[in-house]
């Protein structure tokens, strides 16, 4: 789980800011997490302790402020709705924030696909329940559970194109220069999708990532996720993670990576 969050921190100044180029400081004092880290840690929450997502991400998003970054307009909406009504109602959308806080749902302890795929479903669909919506929650949470199991690079791909219709023959660097900011799925998870398949190690998978510009932090969290299964963490980006986080925040961590395990290496 800590590679969404450390996706997320890396990109979190280059959202509309954008880079090209994977020349640039990983982590430095400006950068910090966003509401990408705040729904992963979320859903880390909701597997720890179960119960209903949609209140999870209702009361970690009312609760906890963003120093960066923002929510999007319709999950502010849904904040909104739920505030007046004590309502939590799904409003269809395709958008990536079902994608970016998936990230647990492929490290928890699902003996199969589709045990991973049901619960990708269940933690999208309480916001996020268009079609392409649940889709890029469930290919990200795949690529996780396929990577933890040890699948290569092409596997991964193979499997992810046959069941989700994702078109991943193309490479980061031949979309670089086109690429414009996207916050939907379908326009976010194959880009990160293949961010990782071009990435020489977990480091390089997010600065390729980001290095498309269009919507960073949340292309790098998704970017992260995955090439935390495949790769693991360096002990000292780890450490540095932790540092950005509040000490709530860093308790899910440790609870969850000490059921779950963790990946550093």
């Amino acid at each position: 789980m800590i590679g969404s969050i450390l996706g997320d921190i890396a990109g979190s100044v280059y959202e509309f800011h954008n880079i090209k180029t994977k020349e640039f400081p990983f982590l430095t004092p400006q950068k910090g997490y966003t509401d990408d880290s705040i729904l992963t840690l979320a859903t880390a929450d909701w597997l720890l302790h179960g119960g209903d997502c949609a209140t999870y991400y209702f009361r970690y998003a009312t609760r906890y402020p963003c120093p960066l970054g923002g929510f999007g307009g319709r999950f502010r909406e849904w904040l909104r709705q739920g505030q007046q009504t004590g309502q939590l109602r799904p409003y269809g959308s395709c958008g990536n924030g079902s994608a970016m806080r998936v990230g647990p749902v492929g490290w928890a302890a699902f003996r199969t696909e589709e045990e991973t795929l049901k619960a990708a479903r269940i933690s999208a669909a309480c916001t996020h329940n268009h079609p392409e919506g649940i889709k890029g929650a469930q290919a990200t949470a795949l690529c996780i559970f396929l990577a933890r199991d040890g699948k290569s690079k092409e596997d991964i791909k193979n499997t992810v194109e046959a069941k989700f219709d994702y078109d991943l023959n193309f490479t980061c660097d031949g979309i670089r220069d086109t690429y414009q900011w996207d916050a939907t799925c379908q326009g976010t998870v194959p880009q990160a999708i293949r961010a990782f398949l071009d990435g020489t190690d977990f480091e390089d998978c997010i600065r390729t990532a980001i290095s498309l510009g269009g919507d960073s932090d949340t292309l790098a969290c998704i970017t992260g996720s995955i090439a935390e299964a495949f790769y693991g963490v360096p002990p000292a980006l780890h450490a540095q993670a932790m540092h950005y986080l509040p000490t709530h925040f860093q308790q899910i961590v440790a609870e969850f990576e000490e059921k779950y395990g963790p990946e550093i290496r």
